[in-house]
């Protein structure tokens, strides 16, 4: 798992707000490291956060700095081993935050905020990720009730839509009945790009993706956890492109690259 997450917000404010990069956060072995990326500069509308005001500012703290640990469910919340539990993580072993926000995406509703893990090779070089089905609330019932029905390890289809009018680079995702195949829903905004490349890229025996957990008694953002594997193309680099450089120019700062 990486230690580095992206920030993402939404212009906007609605559901076909353009999304992009706007931070990065890290962790570091003083505590947490927040800088904004270019992409803070260029999306229209874009406001500092709260306590976050420089742009050009290196920020680092001991704690999880408010913005972020704020949107992690509390473990004296009632819920919270429920919420272990739909992420795929062990309630026994503290998990740790950055890895927790990189499955759930600090999402809350109606919040133009998402935070967006970078993926890294595996031990045998190949694209592993894993995250929550996003659309499942535009799914009609019956593909809700299919998905009701998944089991761990079940087979996903990957389609690339290209006539999607929101999303150019969406993925959608469907099932791999014999009978029928039903659209369920599609990959996260911020993966997209790059696993339409994989789908170009990889042959189709090459790239996998998966039921990780079914989450029957959880809200629809956290009803699917599915998981992808591809092959990892020559020269491909995820979370490239001048949005996501940090804004300091410094060594500190530098991105850290698959190798």
């Amino acid at each position: 798992m990486s230690n580095a997450v992206f920030v993402a917000w939404r212009s906007g404010g609605d559901s076909t707000g353009h999304w992009g990069p706007v931070g990065r956060l890290d962790r570091i072995a003083s505590g947490y490291r927040f800088v904004y990326t270019k992409g803070a500069r260029k999306l229209e509308g874009f406001r500092p956060f709260p306590g976050l005001d420089d742009l050009e500012a290196v920020y680092e703290s001991e704690e999880l700095f408010p913005l972020f640990a704020n949107r992690l469910l509390a473990p004296s919340r009632p819920e919270y081993q429920r919420y272990l539990e739909w992420n795929g993580l062990a309630s026994d072993h503290p998990p740790d935050p950055i890895a927790l926000l990189s499955i759930t995406e600090g999402r809350r509703a109606t919040d133009q905020l998402e935070i967006l893990p970078c993926p890294l090779p595996d031990s045998e070089g190949c694209y592993l990720t894993k995250f929550f089905l996003h659309g499942i609330r535009w799914s009609p019932s019956s593909a809700i009730e299919r998905i009701n029905h998944l089991q761990p390890g079940d087979r996903l289809g990957l389609l690339p839509d290209i006539n999607n009018p929101v999303d150019p680079n969406a993925v959608a995702v469907r099932t791999m009945d014999k009978a029928e195949n039903y659209l369920i829903g599609y990959v996260p905004r911020y993966l997209a790009y790059d696993v339409r490349k994989l789908c170009l890229s990889c042959e189709p025996n090459a790239i996998q993706l998966t039921v990780e957990r079914v989450n029957l008694n959880a809200p629809l953002q956290f009803r699917l956890l599915c998981r992808l594997r591809a092959c990892w193309p020559d020269h491909f680099v995820p979370c490239t492109g001048d949005l996501y450089q940090p804004i300091p120019e410094s060594s500190l700062c530098e991105l850290e690259r698959p190798t």
